[in-house]
Order: structure tokens, then C-alpha cells, then sequence
């Protein structure tokens, strides 16, 4: 645990890892707190309103039957469980039951269409499948494709063949179970990265990420925890901004998590929950902030008492900040990371100056560098890519079948963020851009290959090239230049087919926003189109407008 200090060297000087050799997750996250029998763990409001309250006694015994379920269904150690559900208690027991029996869990958004989930499911050579009645209908659709796939694990759906119920399974299991002995090193979980180049890539994790994790957030949520803290945050469980960021650490020290199955994200309500259940702590993507900022007078409506918020996944500005300072009494901190080696950069209110516009210090524990291209630590004031040195607990072990994207990763033992920046001589990073080109569009990380290759399909496209636009709000949008077939008339008509084909297939937030028909696309000698290109073209267009 982070120790405090007064002063950034003295918090940073002063951390020490202490990582054991035998370690697991789900151990760690419910078990260990299950003997104080009334501690509460997960407070969870659904979508008509209903609270319903959890211990880690209760998650204990509840992940211990799903877990004698899993292996009396033949799940064993090593074997890939996915689990598509949003925030909600099935989430998080599907989690700790996985871990438990030493199987390796992979978060699924449940807002993927077919095309996405097929490619995860069948990448990863999943075994079975955790998720509820309002996706199941897109797990029949792709079932039969997926000859991995031996489970369908599903909860709130009527009983149907070849699928089983949730919690018949929990009620049909015992409650005493011995967890799988695992190592910190063993493989925990794979969360899949955004496609650049090519196909999302999956990161797989070690049970060791989550005490990596922590450093990263203790030091945002100033010295994380203290007594009455309560955690919430709006970013979805599947990703690693809501599982790893908040959930697990919280769970950690035995901190309670308010758990709100909301479909998209409202600004009012935010305020409303923060004040009904007196949460102390968030994390929440910079544009859900720049949306609770349009709310009037949120001061005088509603009774809020908040300690902390960290932010991250797009840079703050000047005016947000002050915002925070006016609006919720707090210096809203900033933190940077990615899938692969998350929360390595970042800011601490309590024991250092928040300077807008920038990233922040390196977080304790982890050792970042700005490098060349051929690894050494560039000047201060020097752009270059952030990188990280190995060993690190939160780094990733390697990409899910990929050694060949494992190797680029990294320059000796520098792990690449791909992210260019300057570090000046007070330690402190500066943001200059993606060295590739995903797109950040509402605290999402957006690959465009994945998207163009699902633009492909639509019979009216022949050609198609993805970039972000600047946006006020979502700091970008998709937007998609598309070559239509020769015999094909465009129009508006065929702009909103197109925008529905992607979102069906892929995800709400991956659709194109804006659609440009082109004759053509900027392209390499080599017949690569040239995004950078594009986006520069639209960055032009933009401050014109």
C-alpha cells in the first residue's frame, strides 16, 4: 500500500513492490474480507430501481457454487471463460468464481455485435460464456461458429436447450470450495486492445496486474483508502477503466463498489447517485466530466461530499479543472496508462502541483521513461514515445497468440506506449499524440481496422478508410471515408444503412458518426492508405468551421 507523504519524491522514493509468489485474485478480492460477515462489498441499483446489497461473505459463498458449477461442467484451470454482462453482481461472482478455479477470464463489452464477439470468443478459443437474456440472442447467432465454445451460461432467461441458467447453477452448488493454488505470474485474464494495424489483440494479464494496479490507484485517489470511502465509476466492468481501475482495488482493501447497470451515460443522474449514496470516490472519462459541467447548478440541487476523482483516457483542460475546484470542492486528478501496462503516469493533489495539460509523474512503483527509437531516455523537453522498464507487476505478459506483436512491443527492456510525448525537468509528462492511430472518442480507445474491415462487408462499399475527427465533446468521432461500388448512388439513405450495419456488428460507440463518400483515398507506394492523411485533412476542415 502506498505510504503518504508529503512530497511527490518522498511518496516515490519510498514505495517498495512486495509481491508474492503465490497469489490470486479472486482470493484476494473476496475471500480474505469473508469473515468479517457483514462487510459490505457491491450495492447495485438496476435499470427500474431495485437495490440490492452484497457482503463478501455473500460473494464468497455465491462465487464458491458457481465455481463447483464451472468445473462440474468441465471448466478447468487455463480454460478461457468470457463474460458479456454490464455492471451487475452476475459480473463481478463470474469474475471471482474464474479465478478461483484458475480459469482465465475475458471481459466482452455488451455492447459488441456479432463480428466482435466471434473474433474475441474464437481468438482467445473460449471454453464458456457468462452473460444475460438481452445478449443471448447474439451468442445463438455465432454458437455454431465456435467450436471451442462448449458452455453458455446465462442469467435472467427462461431455460432453453443447450444453455445454461445462472443461477440454477449457483443454487445446485455447493458452497465450500478450495481455490486453485496459482502463482502471481499465472495467467488471470485477457482483455482485448483496440485493432490499429490490424485485428484487436489480446492482452493477457497475470493475477498480478491487480497489485500492480494499485500504486495507480492509490496515488489519484489520494492515498486510496480512508475510512467512508465508497467507489463508483460509469465505465463499463469490461473494460479495464472499470474492472481494474475500480472494482478490483476497491475489493482489495475491502472498499464497497455501487455497481449501476445504466444503458447511456446521463449527466443529471450522475449527481443523482453520487448524492444518494454518498459515494467519496470516481473515476470518470474526461467527457463524462465535461457533461456533468453543462448540468445547472448542480451545488444547490443535490447534497455531495465527494474525496476523490480520477480521470484519465484524454487529456483535462484548464477549464475542467477549475471546475472540479468550483463545482465538486476537489483537484480532479489525471492519470495514463493502456491495456497492456495500465496507470503508469499520473497526479496526486495531496502531495504535488496538478499543472493543466499535463499527463503528471511517474507513478510510484513504476519506472517511465521518455525514449528514441532506439530506446535511450531522450532530454528533457525532447519528444519521444512513452515507455515503461521491465520487470513491472502491472505490465502485461503477452499478447494472446501474437509473438510477433509481443516482440515490437518493445526496445530491449522498454515496453512501448505508443504514446509521443515530452517529459520536462520536473518530472512532469506532456501529451503530443498517438504514434498510431486509434481514435479517443468519449474515453473510448478506438482501433479503425476493425471498423474499416467491417465497413468492407457492406455490399455498397468498396473501399473504406477510418479516422478520428475533432469533436468539442468526445475529443474525436469515427468518421469513415468511403469509396462506393460503381454502380452504387449515395446519398443520405445509404449514410444511415451504413452507420446501423456497423453498429449492429461491432459497438455503439464504433459506428461512424459522420460519413464522407469519396472517389478515392490517399494512398502509399505500397498500396497502404494513408489515415494521417485524412486526419489531417479533417483537422484543417475543422478549424475552418
Amino acid at each position: 500500500m502506498l505510504k503518504f507523504g508529503q512530497t511527490y519524491d518522498e511518496v516515490y522514493h519510498g514505495f517498495r513492490w512486495e509481491i508474492p509468489e503465490v497469489y490470486n485474485i479472486g482470493i484476494d478480492i473476496c475471500d480474505k474480507w469473508a469473515h468479517l460477515r457483514y462487510r459490505m462489498a457491491l450495492v447495485y441499483e438496476n435499470e427500474k430501481g431495485r437495490v440490492e446489497k452484497y457482503t463478501f461473505w455473500d460473494l464468497k459463498n455465491l462465487s464458491n457454487k458457481l465455481a463447483n458449477g464451472l468445473i462440474a461442467h468441465g471448466v478447468a484451470k487455463g480454460d478461457r471463460i468470457g463474460i458479456l454482462l454490464p455492471q451487475c453482481p452476475e459480473t463481478a461472482i463470474g469474475h471471482i468464481a474464474a479465478y478461483k478455479i484458475g480459469a482465465v477470464a475475458i471481459p466482452l463489452f455488451t455492447l459488441f455485435g456479432t463480428d466482435a464477439l466471434a473474433y474475441r470468443l474464437s481468438n482467445s478459443e473460449a471454453r464458456a460464456i457468462i452473460t444475460d437474456a438481452a445478449n443471448l440472442t447474439k451468442m445463438q447467432e455465432i454458437r455454431d461458429n465456435l467450436p471451442q465454445l462448449k458452455l453458455v451460461i446465462v442469467a435472467g432467461a427462461e431455460k432453453q436447450e443447450r444453455v445454461l441458467n445462472f443461477w440454477d447453477l449457483i443454487e445446485r452448488g455447493s458452497r465450500e470450495f478450495k481455490p486453485v493454488k496459482t502463482h502471481a505470474d499465472d495467467p488471470a485474464l485477457i482483455i482485448y486492445t483496440s485493432g490499429t494495424t490490424g485485428p484487436p489483440k489480446g492482452a493477457l494479464h497475470a493475477h498480478r496486474t491487480l497489485l500492480g494496479h494499485l500504486p495507480g490507484v492509490e496515488f489519484p485517489h489520494n492515498f486510496f483508502p480512508r475510512e467512508d470511502d465508497f467507489f463508483w465509476t460509469p465505465a463499463d466492468w469490461a473494460w479495464i477503466g472499470g474492472l481494474i481501475d475500480v472494482l478490483f482495488p476497491s475489493w482489495h482493501h475491502g472498499i464497497p463498489v455501487l455497481a449501476y447497470r445504466a444503458k447511456k451515460f446521463d449527466p443529471e443522474e450522475a449527481f443523482h447517485l453520487i448524492s444518494k449514496y454518498g459515494i467519496r470516490n470516481a473515476f470518470m472519462p474526461p467527457t463524462a466530466l465535461k457533461l456533468m459541467r453543462q448540468v445547472n447548478d448542480p451545488k444547490s440541487r443535490y447534497n455531495f461530499s465527494m474525496r476523490s476523482i480520477g480521470s484519465g483516457g484524454e487529456t483535462l483542460g484548464e477549464e475542467l479543472l477549475d471546475w472540479g475546484k468550483d463545482v465538486m470542492g476537489l483537484t480532479i486528478n489525471e492519470f495514463s496508462g493502456q491495456t497492456e501496462v495500465n496507470l503508469v503516469v499520473g497526479n496526486c493533489a495531496e502531495c504535488m502541483q496538478n499543472i493543466a495539460g499535463s499527463m503528471g509523474k511517474a507513478i510510484p512503483g513504476h519506472m517511465v521513461e521518455v525514449v528514441d527509437a532506439s530506446g535511450e531516455p531522450v532530454s528533457p523537453g525532447t519528444a519521444g514515445e512513452v515507455a515503461i522498464k521491465r520487470p513491472d507487476p502491472v505490465m502485461f505478459l503477452e499478447y494472446w497468440k501474437n509473438p510477433k506483436a509481443t516482440t515490437e512491443k518493445y526496445i530491449e527492456d522498454w515496453c512501448l506506449t505508443g504514446d509521443l510525448a515530452k517529459k520536462d525537468e520536473n518530472g512532469y509528462f506532456w501529451f503530443v499524440g498517438r504514434k498510431d492511430d486509434v481514435i479517443t472518442s468519449a474515453g473510448y480507445r478506438i482501433g479503425p481496422a476493425e471498423i474499416e474491415d467491417c465497413l468492407l462487408k457492406h455490399p455498397a462499399v468498396g473501399m473504406a478508410a477510418v479516422v478520428g475527427s475533432p469533436d468539442e465533446v468526445r475529443t474525436e468521432i469515427v468518421k469513415a471515408f468511403i469509396v462506393p461500388k460503381s454502380d452504387v448512388t449515395t446519398g443520405p439513405e445509404l449514410e444511415i444503412e451504413i452507420k446501423n450495419f456497423v453498429k449492429k456488428r461491432l459497438a455503439a460507440h464504433e459506428y461512424p458518426r459522420e460519413i464522407e463518400f469519396v472517389k478515392d483515398l490517399p494512398m502509399t507506394a505500397t498500396g497502404k492508405i494513408m489515415r494521417k492523411e485524412l486526419k489531417k485533412r479533417e483537422i484543417e476542415r475543422k478549424l475552418k468551421d
